[in-house]
């Protein structure tokens, strides 16, 4: 054979492994099960909004939000186009973890108002057609909840109603030692002594929020009560606190050492086998999933919903979901943090793309995607990632298939407050430390009070002094100038809100593709629908991008979004395969050229002719970085996980057809990669996952 044809041939073979490597991707990241006539639930396509009722309005000048303040800014969420809105306790609470440390389940905190206040707030939710779920802090009470008086006691019902342990003898004579070396996340001992009780108490966080013993079972049915109180007053669901935190060991051993942090008063002293992440928090959440099916079932309306925090590895996270034999439904909304714990300021578009396919892999096929960007306890996008991705991020945020979850303020792009000085600071992780180092663990910065306008303290309080200082940066950062300017961070906001409405986005494929280190490539489709593609581009300097790396977009396509520093504007036409995108642009193009066309079976998109010049030879390495990640967990995770079976057989008949026999004991790592995903084939464990 001459070297000419020789290279024909090396290079078709190439393409179509290429090109199975594509599919693999495609198949395992974009199928699903929903099709465009089917309906879906009020919380599976909606954007959640984090309120902190302390830094979000407040109403009487006391310098602390309220609930009236709430309610008089509902109408902005509204008007963003928010669906639901979670808020952060509200509950009685002495406010040493400013509401995480309850003294009455069924008490509205007296500096937020009165049950009344509450009832109106729901009144002016309901007209909005806002959703209200609550914080619900099941690990702990506070140390002045009357369970805990009762139980210091050993009140009758009430002795072991927290978690009790006589501890350790001293070997040296004196006081009893702590049972175990079990530390709380705040720092010191999880143990304190009750001298009235004569016992210890734990306590995963302070001292002042000791942990409820879950073992038993009086404790659940208070609970469940507690659920039920607030579900007759209306409200959607629940968002639970801790929850992986439900449960410790019941032989309190003592925990193994990390190695990495020499501090034996540090959470990082240890691992945190004995204390989290335990079997029987899993049981509790899908108790109380039953709890929430049934109060639907019985009393009708919408569908009361749980999202759970648990800050552990995917996994552990995934179990929320459903049980293993997928009897037993769970979570809802099991917080997908990936967006926060694995990405920052330094990240590439791979580990955008990386990230993403992540829990698109590992999440179970029939449910639902959610991607959070910030909270209570996390630095502010614009601090994580940069002031000048702001909306970027909310691009990538609104843009992903599921649920997008909001933090009060990321809206308009606001960002931490570093500077509050140590006299006015509040947060207890930040105040068990020192002058020197608080900043470094305080939680304050991301919770400063809303910036609503240029006024006295941003609009939120008429108080010579609020609970946080106002972040300074609030005269030109606010949501009135933005309200009034031409472009803005909010109007950016509302329009991805309004955008993701439309069908595609809510129920169609995905297909990420790092374009580059810097860009990061998808597109949305869905069969007889506009598709869009999305590019954000990382980087601070202008960068050509060829988008007919997606086969299927038309010529031309038409800007739906930009970012309100892109030289683009919606509604402007650009070339497929000629954009020029802007630093640290992001942009939502519309491709309405093909709305009757059907996808192929299996979400599979066909192959394309690949021109042999350079520039495609790019292109291809950029597919292969980006369906890295995709291939290795479809033939690496055990069993997989999607929807409808791939057709096995079609699957073989495209591998045979490729010439995948003509590269048996040939020795080339790609053509192995072939074999080895049509041995996987032969076991039917290759799935697509819908994306819901």
């Amino acid at each position: 054979m001459n070297n000419h044809l020789l290279l024909h041939w090396r290079r078709r073979r190439l393409y179509r492994i290429i090109l199975l490597l594509a599919i693999s991707s495609t198949v395992h990241c974009t199928g699903s099960t929903t099709s465009s006539s089917e309906s879906r639930d009020w919380w599976q396509d909606t954007v959640f909004y984090q309120i902190y009722p302390r830094s979000f309005m407040d109403s009487d000048g006391d310098g602390v939000g309220d609930l009236r303040g709430i309610t008089s800014k509902l109408q902005h969420l509204a008007d963003a186009g928010i669906g639901a809105t979670w808020l952060s306790p509200i509950f009685r609470s002495p406010m040493v973890d400013f509401g995480y440390d309850i003294a009455d389940y069924r008490a509205i905190q007296p500096e937020y108002g009165t049950m009344e206040d509450f009832d109106a707030m729901m009144q002016e939710a309901t007209r909005l057609g806002i959703r209200i779920v609550l914080d619900f802090v099941p690990n702990h009470s506070s140390d002045q909840c009357e369970w805990f008086e009762r139980s210091v006691t050993r009140e009758a019902g009430y002795e072991d109603f927290y978690v009790w342990h006589d501890g350790r003898e001293n070997p040296d004579g004196g006081d009893q030692l702590p049972p175990n070396n079990w530390q709380s996340v705040f720092y010191g001992s999880a143990w304190t002594f009750h001298p009235r009780r004569g016992q210890f108490y734990l306590h995963q966080f302070t001292k002042e929020q000791p942990d409820l013993n879950f073992r038993n079972p009086a404790v659940t049915e208070q609970m469940d009560e507690v659920m039920r109180f607030w579900l007759r007053k209306g409200v959607a669901g629940f968002r639970i606190d801790a929850v992986n935190h439900l449960f410790e060991a019941e032989d309190f051993p003592d925990e193994p050492l990390t190695g990495t942090d020499a501090d034996p008063m540090s959470y990082g002293y240890t691992h945190h086998y004995y204390t989290k992440d335990l079997p029987e928090a899993y049981d509790m959440v899908y108790h109380w999933r039953s709890l929430l099916d049934q109060w639907t079932l019985e009393h009708g309306g919408p569908t009361r919903i749980m999202m759970t925090e648990a800050y552990a590895n995917i996994t552990f996270t995934m179990k929320y979901y459903r049980s293993a034999d997928g009897a037993r439904a769970g979570s809802h909304m099991p917080f997908n943090f990936l967006l926060i714990t694995d990405l920052n300021q330094a990240s590439s578009a791979p580990d955008f793309v990386f990230t993403v396919n992540k829990w698109l892999t590992y999440m179970p096929r029939d449910q639902n995607a959610n991607w959070v960007v910030g909270n209570h306890d996390q630095p502010r996008v614009g601090s994580r990632f940069g002031k000048e991705r702001i909306d970027l991020i909310n691009v990538l945020l609104m843009t992903l298939p599921g649920i997008a979850v909001t933090y009060y303020g990321e809206e308009i792009g606001m960002v931490d407050f570093k500077d509050i000085p140590w006299e006015d600071t509040k947060d207890p992780t930040a105040r068990n430390t020192n002058k020197q180092v608080y900043m470094d663990f305080s939680r304050d910065p991301e919770r400063t009070p809303f910036q609503w306008d240029g006024s006295s303290n941003a609009g939120f309080s008429t108080a010579t002094k609020t609970w946080l200082p106002v972040n300074p940066n609030y005269i030109e950062l606010n949501l009135n100038n933005q309200k009034q300017a031409e472009r803005s961070h909010y109007k950016t906001y509302q329009q991805l809100v309004k955008l993701r409405q439309h069908e595609t986005l809510r129920k169609g494929t995905i297909q990420l593709i790092p374009y580059n280190g810097d860009i990061v490539t998808y597109v949305r489709e869905l069969s007889n629908r506009d598709s869009f593609v999305v590019v954000l581009n990382l980087a601070p300097r202008e960068q050509p991008v060829d988008l007919s790396i997606f086969a299927r977009l038309s010529e031309h396509l038409t800007v739906a979004v930009a970012s309100s520093s892109s030289s683009f504007s919606t509604g402007d036409l650009v070339q497929r395969d000629g954009l020029l995108i802007g630093p640290y642009d992001a942009l939502v193009l519309q491709d309405s050229g093909h709305t009757q066309r059907q996808l192929p079976p299996f979400g599979i998109r066909l192959p394309v002719t690949l021109p042999s010049t350079a520039k495609d030879i790019t292109v291809i390495a950029s597919i292969l970085i980006a369906l890295g990640s995709c291939l290795y967990h479809l033939y690496r995770h055990r069993g997989g996980v999607g929807g409808t079976v791939w057709g096995r057989q079609a699957l073989l008949d495209w591998c045979n057809n490729s010439g995948y026999d003509e590269y048996n004991n040939s020795g080339n790592v790609m053509a192995a990669a072939a074999i080895a995903a049509k041995k996987k084939c032969d076991l039917g464990v290759a799935r697509p996952l819908p994306l819901m």
